[in-house]
């Protein structure tokens, strides 16, 4: 008997050493090596662009090695003359708002859609999931229509310094103001973080919504008090994936701002572009730059976004 354990042990302990790695494997290995190096690749040569000078690339062109080396010109030049904290902070003004904006909103949604039974829950949730899939650039004629013809109350302004934040508007319009872009931001998102958020609090049982109404709580205080805390992982895992989402946006800022020191960071890189030619080198550092923010976000939030991969996929 002890002998027939030995025997079995020694095979088990053999097993995996000499297993062979099968030739689909080493082919998937493969292509994912490389949709890694094609990924990678545009982010290391905006950062070898950025470690060069204008006047070196213009003479010996974009593929060779520079004579003066490496430099960290461009990023001086643009922190100072970019003006890098008035855009940094327009773009919180704007991300901030929104993303809190539409979690509360698709929350509210989600709620209402997954722990009651109502006749139209299902169709409003598949209102909310529809409104993804219309492209942004059908609502451009119209969408200026209303945004040059819709009046906001105009209720002075802080200034500081070069940064001034309107309270409201600044010219009882809402063209050209954040609480525009602020609005389209949070009607586009709302759908997707609804349907995702949907997802996760159908797997919250009812029963602990019915046992806080016999409680005595209110709707509101049940969402509030005992549905979000329950929600923590996918809030945290939605909140990335919006700042992601408002972080990088370029077209609607572009569309709905028209003065230059109201645009977001990433948006404010198209002011780099010069009148007869365009620095490349510097707008390769600038894009760095701007793309530190989310990069930060999610290694603050790593772990809930990495769970909200696959929220609603498993029960309890």
């Amino acid at each position: 008997m002890a002998t027939a354990t030995a025997v079995a042990g020694a095979r088990i302990r053999r097993t995996p050493r000499g297993r062979r790695l099968k030739p689909a494997r080493m082919v998937l290995h493969a292509f994912l090596f490389l949709v890694a190096i094609l990924w990678l690749f545009p982010l290391a040569w905006a950062l070898f662009m950025s470690l060069r000078t204008y006047g070196d690339t213009a003479l010996h062109g974009y593929i060779s090695w520079p004579t003066d080396g490496l430099t960290l010109t461009n990023y001086q030049t643009f922190w100072t003359q970019g003006e890098l904290p008035l855009f940094y902070l327009n773009t919180l003004l704007v991300v901030i708002p929104g993303v809190t904006l539409t979690l509360i909103l698709a929350s509210m949604v989600a709620f209402c859609c997954t722990q009651f039974s109502w006749k139209f829950n299902l169709t409003v949730l598949m209102l909310f999931t529809a409104g993804n899939l219309l492209p942004p650039q059908v609502l451009v004629v119209p969408l200026y229509f209303i945004y040059t013809h819709t009046p906001i109350a105009m209720l002075g302004s802080i200034d500081i310094g070069s940064f001034s934040f309107a309270l409201f508007s600044d010219n009882n319009l809402l063209y050209d103001q954040y609480i525009g872009l602020i609005l389209i931001h949070v009607v586009f998102q709302t759908g997707f973080a609804t349907f995702v958020l949907s997802n996760y609090m159908k797997t919250i049982t009812k029963e602990i919504t019915e046992s806080a109404l016999v409680d005595g709580a209110n709707v509101f205080r049940i969402w509030w008090s005992v549905i979000l805390p329950l929600c923590r992982p996918a809030l945290a895992a939605m909140a990335t994936l919006l700042f992601t989402f408002m972080y990088n946006d370029f077209f609607w800022a572009l569309f709905l701002l028209k003065t230059g020191d109201k645009r977001p960071i990433t948006t404010a890189l198209n002011n780099l572009q010069g009148e007869f030619f365009v620095n490349n080198n510097l707008i390769a550092a600038g894009a760095l730059v701007a793309c530190i923010p989310p990069i930060l976000v999610y290694i603050v939030l790593q772990k809930q976004f990495i769970s909200g991969l696959t929220l609603g996929s498993t029960k309890g």
